[in-house]
This record gives C-alpha cells, structure tokens and sequence, in this order.
C-alpha cells in the first residue's frame, strides 16, 4: 500500500525514501567474501563487475572505457560529446579544468556549452568506437533520444555491442519536432540490445520495458550538488523508492511475457560501496557510477566531474566540480578493489559490496536483493 500524506486540502503526496534512508538487516547467515559472485549478465554479455561508468566525458575517453572493461565494468562513450565532436578532447578539458579553477562554475559551464556546439563528426566517434572494441572488450555509446535514429547506423557500422538510449527523463516515444522517436520499432529494427532511461516510477519503466529494452536506467545521475535537475526543473524521486517501483515493473512484466528479464541500473546517490550494496538490495541488477570513479588517475577529467546533461544548449542541469583533484587521483584498481584506507566506502568499491553480500549470507546478486531491509525512522 503507499504512503500518502496530506501536504494541504485536497492535495496529497506520497513518501519516498533515499538510499540514505534505508538499511539493509543482517540475516541468520554469513559467509566468506570469497564466496559472493558479483558477475553480471546483460544479454550476451557478462560483466564480473556490475559497474557502468555514467556516459560522461568527465569520466569515459576510449582509454578509460577499455581499463574499466577490462576490470569487468562497461564504459558508456557519449556518443554526443567531446569524443564526437574534437580531436584535442584532452587540451579541451584541460581548458574546462582552468577555466573551473579561475572564473568557476558558470564559466566552466559556458565553455562546456560552447564545446558543444561545435558540429559533430561521425568519424571521431566511429574512430573511438574502434578503438575500444580493438582492445576486446565490449563497446557502448549513449545516444539522446532526439539523435538516436540518426547516430545509431554509423555506431553499429563502427562496432557497437550496446546501445543506451539516454536522457534525463525518457519514454516509449519521444515528441519532437520531426518525426517522433517510437523506441519500440527502433529497438525492433536492430541487432544490438539497447539500454534505455532514465525513468522513475514504475508505469514509465513499465513502458520501457515493453519496446524490446535489455535494461532500463532508473534515476538521473543525482549526485552530491553536481546534477541539478530538482533545482532547474523541480523534479526528482529519491533512488530507494525510483528502484523498488522499477524492479516491481520488471516482475510485471516478467509474467506478462512468461519470463523475459530485463535489467534495472540505478543511476544516482551512489557515491559508496555501501549505496551501492542498498541499490542492488533495493532491486537494481547494476549500477551506474558518476562521481566515485572520477577519484581514478584514468579519467580524462583529471579529478573533475560533470553528468552529461550540464552541457545543455539552454538549460543546463549540472555543474562542473572539483570533485578530486590531481593529487587526490588514484588508480582505478584501487577504486575498484582496493585496497583502502578511507573508512567512508569510497575506495575498494568491490570490496565493500561483496563484504556486504557475504555479511548477510547471499551468493550472488539475485539472491541479494532478497535481503531484508529497514527504513529509518
């Protein structure tokens, strides 16, 4: 039943509740770390970490993508970033770093505007595109929803094994100015599985879920001051409820199908090992990461970070921040697997979540979002 409390006459709202909120409960057993399989499948394609990097140049070079595969992670190109639209991205961004530094946030952000707006170049990206796959392991690209149709022939020409449609709120089809985006007879018309989001509530995941996606996002990338979407569009859902509602979306329609399974990623207030452990307790199968992983030495950011939709023509929903710098940075293993010396979750991201597994007796991460859960008071 939900909770719905009056906010004045006649209007009702219903509670929600961050991942901060929730708790997850011991059980009756526990087990070794070294028994707990944090593996992931999407699709034809197995992850030994469940781990997507959120589709941000401050995060994902061609470099950086290759390293995280080959930690067992997936890198998410933006497809309608710097990456496609430069060939100097690391003069750029060492550009947007010193601009960030002298003038600040809204400077930052009109050169990131700017960088935008210049025209991209299929060439670019299909050239990264290669340069992953060439490295064997599994090539993904974000796309918009309003560009998908055009970018997606020369992504899938280039090499891509994934596609992720994604904006800050999506549906089942998209009205724009042209021709509306049906995703559904887009998704049918390919060979590559797509990733679509982010949704919020289950009947939008629902949705998504019905034209054929492999996985569906759940949250916009909320992260610590960085993603602005409540402050400019007064929008929001906390993540414990925007995954529950999902992953009841997803047992919908297993049984409306008769068994077919699609992914939820959570995308947003993950910044530990342990908001990761109460995201896939929540009923997420993975989880998108921002901010923690641009701790790495890998980034092309070099310790700055900014979501994909800060670079808005108009309204821009995020901001550029120092979110570690140069001397901060340390390498992706470590982000990963450690080890640690910060007792907050940031470092050894692995590490916490398969502790957290084994802590209360769960072998995989199936099984794990079956652990009981307490809401705080």
């Amino acid at each position: 039943m939900r909770d719905l409390v009056e906010i004045g006459m006649g209007r009702t709202a219903r509670r929600t509740y961050e991942l901060d909120d929730v708790d997850i409960v011991p059980s009756r057993r526990t087990r070794s770390s070294k028994q707990v399989s944090v593996a992931w499948q999407l699709d034809a394609y197995r992850f030994e970490i469940p781990f997507l990097a959120h589709p941000t140049d401050a995060l994902v070079s061609p470099k950086f993508a290759i390293e995280l595969g080959k930690a067992g992670g997936l890198g998410v190109i933006n497809g309608e970033g710097l990456w496609a639209r430069h060939s100097d991205v690391e003069a750029k961004i060492q550009q947007l770093s010193d601009v960030a530094e002298k003038e600040g946030v809204e400077a930052a952000i009109a050169l990131l505007q700017e960088l935008h707006a210049a025209p991209m170049q299929p060439e670019l990206l299909a050239t990264a595109v290669a340069e992953v796959r060439a490295a064997g392991v599994t090539v993904a690209v974000r796309v918009s929803p309003q560009n998908a149709r055009a970018l997606t022939p020369g992504l899938v020409k280039a090499g891509l094994d994934l596609l992720v449609v994604h904006g800050t709120i999506i549906s089942a089809e998209h009205v724009g100015d042209g021709e509306p985006l049906n995703l559904k007879t887009f998704i049918s018309e390919l060979d590559v599985p797509v990733v679509a989001g982010g949704v919020s509530d289950h009947r939008t995941a629902l949705h998504l879920m019905r034209t054929g996606a492999a996985g569906v996002i759940v949250g916009y990338g909320s992260q610590q001051g960085a993603t602005t979407t409540n402050e400019v569009l007064g929008i929001r859902v906390p993540m414990a409820t925007a995954i529950a509602d999902a992953a009841a979306a997803r047992r919908d329609y297993l049984d409306e199908t008769g068994g077919r399974y699609v992914h939820v990623i959570a995308d947003g207030e993950t910044l530990t090992s342990g908001h990761i452990a109460k995201a896939i307790a929540c009923g997420a199968d993975a989880v998108m990461l921002g901010m923690p992983l641009s701790v790495a030495k890998e980034t092309p950011g070099r310790g700055l970070y900014w979501p994909s939709a800060a670079a808005h023509p108009s309204v821009p929903r995020g901001a550029v921040l120092p979110y570690a710098i140069d001397e901060e940075q340390v390498p992706l293993e470590q982000v990963l697997n450690g080890p640690s010396n910060d007792p907050y979750g940031s470092l050894n991201l692995v590490g916490g979540l398969r502790r957290a597994m084994a802590k209360t007796g769960y072998s995989d991460l199936k099984e794990f979002q079956k652990v009981g859960l307490n809401i705080r008071a």
